[in-house]
């Protein structure tokens, strides 16, 4: 299967300290033995917010700042990293979903950066990271059909799909990884002032932990506006 992504010229525009880093992997299964990956990201996660609450981070503040630039009110609409702080925060855990999602969220939370996974067997020829048309659709994970408005910021596929709704706020139920998921396009996006080094080590990370508790071979990339396309 070939996969194509990319973010639009008009993001790349409007925000030129986006950095974002990608990974493709096939092979994936829902039986891998992750929970002392989980135990030691969560650890890293809860030295963090020790010392700071998750609105305090630069991660996040300027996932914040980015939210606020598009319309949305920062407090009512999170970044998916920043939910998941606040949720483990308070709970000190997380739900345990698939091997997979458990590992990339922990790996959030250890950088408060947003990590996506989507099964790539739903995507349509590409994703691209654009500005709504109004024309897309969006399925909720309760069934539901949504139509983000123009000028919202979405994953879009060939067939008008949103695969994720307001940047990092919430994936779609399209493309969520399931136990049937074998091969799964994995997108970590920062803007933070250190977002290239953190993105490059957590690129890194995230593969090196899909080789070894998987046993696959993944590819990645970090992108650039001058290199703003990945295709797999």
């Amino acid at each position: 299967m070939t996969v194509r992504f990319r973010h639009s010229e008009d993001l790349w525009r409007d925000f030129p300290e986006l950095v974002p880093g990608v990974i493709v992997a096939g092979g994936i299964t829902g039986d891998a033995a992750v929970e002392d990956r989980l135990t030691t990201f969560g650890e890293i996660a809860a030295k963090r917010l020790a010392t700071a609450s998750e609105g305090e981070l630069p991660e996040i503040q300027a996932w914040r700042r980015a939210f606020s630039k598009m319309g949305l009110k920062p407090t009512q609409y999170r970044c998916a990293s920043e939910s998941l702080l606040r949720r483990f925060r308070k709970e000190g855990a997380l739900p345990r979903l698939h091997p997979l999602i458990d590992l990339c969220n922990a790996v959030s939370i250890a950088y408060a950066i947003p990590v996506a996974v989507f099964d790539l067997a739903e995507i349509s020829q590409y994703v691209e990271v654009m500005y709504a048309t109004g024309e897309e659709t969006y399925l909720t994970f309760s069934g539901e059909t949504e139509h983000p408005p123009a000028g919202e910021v979405v994953f879009a596929d060939a067939e008008g799909k949103a695969h994720a709704r307001r940047w990092t706020n919430r994936q779609s139920g399209y493309s969520a990884v399931r136990d049937t998921t074998t091969d799964v396009l994995i997108v970590a996006e920062a803007l933070h002032g250190t977002a290239q080094e953190d993105i490059e080590s957590l690129t890194a990370t995230l593969s090196d932990e899909l080789t070894a508790l998987w046993q696959v071979t993944p590819r990645s990339a970090i992108l650039s506006p001058s290199a703003p396309a990945f295709t797999a």
